[in-house]
């Protein structure tokens, strides 16, 4: 299956109501590629067992209304908000969790994803940015759960066309946490190498 096809699937979902589960199908999308030195990284293997479980097994009321979805994960926070002391569900701790897996601290990965671009060089190059498993996470859409953003900082930068382009993205992940007002990244990489998605 085409990254193409696999966003234009992952898109369907959001109005279907499955905005909270769509970046744990991408997986399916992307082939299992092992570079050199680097470990092939696929999202899902980002999220640690408890929080892919609740993120799977979401409440009857995402998934059996027509509604559900973004609107359902919208109606959440805002009663959150309004009740902060409001005990949260797995599910509701599952989609802004910063639970990490250690295990990835220090390694060399090579992941595919989405650039969201944060800081630019003189010559217009993104040099720092969010890295993300479907196109318009932190911009047209809410932002997924922290441990499914890696910030990502690249000295010499990488030249971005459109934001709608996938890379594979090679370098030295941490678990070291990223915050701004965009989105909170749970990983972080000093970035070696970014290529397209597509070699043509």
């Amino acid at each position: 299956m085409s990254v193409i096809r696999g966003l234009s699937g992952l898109t369907a979902r959001i109005s279907r109501g499955f905005v909270l589960l769509m970046w744990l199908g991408l997986s399916s999308a992307l082939s299992s590629v092992a570079v050199a030195d680097y470990q092939s990284v696929e999202w899902p293997d980002l999220i640690p067992e408890e929080d892919l479980k609740a993120l799977q097994n979401p409440p009857e009321r995402i998934t059996g209304g027509d509604e559900g979805g973004l609107a359902d994960a919208i109606a959440s926070k805002l009663a959150l908000a309004m009740d902060p002391e409001r005990e949260l569900s797995a599910y509701e701790k599952a989609l802004t969790s910063s639970k990490v897996k250690q295990e990835y601290n220090n390694k060399k990965i090579r992941m595919p994803g989405f650039i969201v671009p944060l800081e630019f060089n003189k010559e217009q190059r993104v040099t720092e940015f969010f890295l993300v498993p479907f196109f318009g996470a932190c911009m047209h859409l809410p932002p997924p759960p922290p441990n499914q953003i890696v910030y990502g900082k690249m000295e010499q930068g990488v030249e971005l066309y459109s934001l709608m382009d996938a890379f594979w993205i090679e370098g030295t992940m941490s678990t070291k946490a990223v915050k701004n007002e965009t989105a909170t990244a749970a990983y972080s990489m000093t970035v070696d190498k970014v290529e397209p998605y597509y070699n043509d």
